[in-house]
């Protein structure tokens, strides 16, 4: 295993223009096919109170890609009393582990930095009328 993340934290920027570490054992092509299979499950968890999904709202903070093909993701919530908080994290690791090649998926929730809407993509501000 790596010590180093594959798909490294990020603040405003999305996960598929984050560089990506040369350190894995896990073939390049396949490394890129995962990152982009994880950022489409990612893309299916939505917070039912808001119409965006959690990656385009900036509640994923870091995700990283283990030569075991494991995957640990750190993530927020828009505030810490969401009436979702216990159920979010166990959606986000149905959704990631459903992704071929995954072996297990582990999803840390994190409070710091608190997310502010600054985290929001320009997909997501336009579907909020968010400017």
């Amino acid at each position: 295993m790596t010590d180093q993340p594959l798909i490294s934290e990020f603040t405003q920027e999305p996960l598929q223009s984050t560089e990506i570490s040369n350190s894995s054992t896990i073939p390049a092509e396949e490394l890129e096919r995962l990152t982009s299979d994880i950022v489409a499950a990612l893309k299916t968890v939505f917070d039912p109170e808001i119409p965006v999904d959690i990656y385009e709202l900036g509640l994923i903070y870091k995700v990283d890609i283990e030569d075991d093909r494991s995957v640990k993701i750190d993530m927020t919530l828009t505030a810490p009393g969401c009436p979702v908080a216990g159920e979010m994290p166990i959606w986000t690791e149905n959704a990631v582990s459903a992704v071929p090649g995954v072996s297990h998926v582990d999803v840390t929730m994190v409070f710091d930095p608190p997310w502010d809407p600054s985290r929001m993509s320009d997909e997501a501000r336009v579907a909020l009328n968010y400017f």
